[in-house]
This record gives C-alpha cells, structure tokens and sequence, in this order.
C-alpha cells in the first residue's frame, strides 16, 4: 500500500527527458565545476601582478611572480638593479628568499665581485646558494677549477640533490665556460626551469645546430611565452637561423629595451644583429651606448673590435682592454692560441726555403 501511494505521488517524467535526479546531480557537477573554474582564474589573477600578462616560473617551476623585478632584471643584463630590488625584498622567508639571494649573488657575480660572494655565502647556507659559491669560486680562481666542477659533480650524484634546479644550472654554466659542451648538456637534460631550457638553447646554437635549439625553444614558449627568457631565446635562435629572422631578432631587442630598461647586454644583442644585416655603423653606435653603460664588459669589447674590423678602423685598443680584464676572456685565449698557431706555420715555412736550398 505504501508503494502504490509513493508511486502515485512521483511524478512523470518526459518521454525522452532524463531522470530528475540524473538531472539534479549533472546540475551540481555543473555549478561545482563552475565554481572550481572562477575559483581557479580569481586565484590566477591574484597571483599575477599588473604588469605580467602572464605568470613568470621560479628556477623549479613554480609561480613567484614576487620575484620578478628581481630576476627579469638578471636576465636582461641589470644587474646593480637586480641587487637593488632584492634588498627591498626584507620580508620574505623559506624558498622565495634563497632564490632572491640565488639571483642577487649572481648578479654580484656578473659585476665582477667573486669574493664577497664567496665570502657571504657560508657552509651553513642552503645548498641552491652552496651552487652559487661554487659558480663563483670556478669564475675567478683558475687553479680551483677543476675542484669546483667535482665538488658539484658529487652533490648531483646524491638522489636527494639531484633535482636541484640551482646545482644543475651551476654545473651546466662551469661545463659550458670550460668549453665541456657535453657534460653542460647533460646538466641541461636533466633539468625542468625554464632557464635550463635557454641555456640548452645557447649550446645547441654554439655546435651550430640551431634546428635542434628551435625545438627547444618551442618547449619554452608552451611553457611561458611572454617570460623574458623566452624572448631572448626567440632572439637567439632567430639570430641563428639568419636571413629575414634577423630582423625579427631585432625586434625583440628593441621591444624588451622600449619595456624594460637598455642594458650593455640588450646593446649587444641589438648591435650583433644590426652587424648580421651588414649594418655596422647602426651596430657600432649601439656598441658606444652599451661600452659607456659598461666599460669593462668583454662582450662588447670584443664586439667593438670586430665591428671596427669591417669598418676599417683599428681594433688594437679593444683587444688591450680585453687583455688586461680578469678573469682572462675565452676570446683572448682563443686569440692567443691562434696566433701561436700562425707563428709556428709562418717558421716552418720560412725554414722551407733554406732547406730546398741545402
């Protein structure tokens, strides 16, 4: 009796229609779903700052847009600005500080001062910073070279620090100044960050395999198009490829220059490819701007004394200056190596002569 009065009382349902409880559930899977998805986006945009359109990555990949005036500053080559944004940023703790301090400490390596950084950083700092101090011990004292790449080498080797982004990132950057290009890739492989990824980049581009760098750079651009790191690495393979991409790698000079600020570093981006295009009196007026916001740095100088090659001038003033910069500049061993080549031809064929003759 009570079943009949219960089915007399529900109600009919369409012919074709779903059940109303299947209905009542989709609808709450809807409105939760919906909810998730404007909680989602309120949070993203929290998240972001008004300046960003889109969400910068930390070293390991994680959101820290707090740190980008910090880091976008590195990478663009400012580095006294970098340092100066980083002292404002007193009140962070846990993970957003060691990696403030990563990028400060390598800007101050980037300035030349090795040794308050090793001296700053000590056995008791985090080991993302231990890495740094390696970078640094490896930049400026030769005889220690060799021991800092081991040493690095050894924390990778533990499972516990393998993932770390900074260690790997040291080690990549030792590898690649000691002309080890292999073991620097290596470093590169193993590794997630975005800045790995642009370093993976600069290599391949170096062995002149700039198809393989093009591949890489379309990892970095589904990772985070708009990063700055991106930009650059867009130049960098645009650059590589030549013919009507130099232009455009002229572009994103120009565009990151017009936004942010124009460092020696931006210049010599801009004046590499004005001279790429042929344009060497464009080249060397960007060259002036970045050697007056830099006197000391050696990309430009070498920069300035291959431009003044083409245009005719002497170059021997800018190949002094590189002389006297330390650490020694790989261009300056180079040079120096293939002048001693050039000398031991240049006897052995003037001994030639004398010994037909005898």
């Amino acid at each position: 009796r009570d079943a009949r009065l219960a089915a007399r009382k529900r109600p009919r349902e369409r012919a074709g229609s779903r059940p109303r409880a299947q209905t009542r559930a989709r609808g709450a899977r809807f409105v939760v779903h919906r909810v998730f998805v404007a909680r989602i986006r309120a949070e993203g945009r929290a998240r972001r700052p008004v300046s960003v359109s889109r969400g910068k990555r930390r070293a390991d990949g994680v959101m820290a847009d707090v740190l980008f005036p910090v880091y976008n500053n590195f990478f663009i080559g400012a580095y006294q600005a970098c340092v100066n944004e980083a002292a404002e940023m007193t009140n962070l703790s846990g993970a957003d500080a060691i990696e403030r301090d990563c990028y400060m400490y390598r800007a101050y390596i980037a300035l030349g001062s090795y040794q308050m950084v090793i001296d700053e950083i000590t056995d008791e700092s985090a080991t993302s910073l231990q890495a740094i101090k390696l970078l640094a011990t490896h930049a400026s004292r030769a005889h220690e070279r060799e021991d800092c790449v081991a040493r690095v080498t050894e924390h990778l080797a533990d499972s516990a620090l393998a993932n770390n982004p900074w260690l790997q990132l040291s080690a990549a950057l030792m590898h690649a100044a000691d002309d080890n290009i292999v073991e620097a890739m290596k470093c590169c492989h193993t590794g997630l960050s975005l800045e790995l990824m642009g370093l993976m980049c600069h290599l391949l581009i170096k062995i002149d395999r700039p198809e393989l760098a093009a591949k890489h750079l379309a990892a970095m651009q589904a990772a985070d198009d708009d990063a700055t790191l991106t930009q650059l690495a867009t130049a960098w393979v645009n650059l590589a490829n030549g013919g009507g991409k130099i232009q455009d790698a002229f572009y994103v000079y120009q565009e990151l220059g017009d936004k942010y600020q124009w460092t020696s570093k931006l210049h010599n981006g801009s004046a590499v490819c004005q001279m790429a295009m042929g344009r060497y009196d464009d080249a060397e007026k960007d060259l002036v701007e970045a050697i007056n916001k830099d006197s000391k740095d050696p990309d430009t100088l070498r920069n300035l004394a291959v431009c003044a090659l083409h245009l005719g001038k002497p170059t021997t003033r800018f190949v002094n200056q590189l002389k006297t910069l330390t650490p020694r500049p790989a261009a300056i061993e180079q040079l120096e190596a293939l002048e001693k080549a050039f000398e031991v031809a240049n006897e052995s064929y003037a001994a030639a002569p004398a010994e037909v003759e005898a």
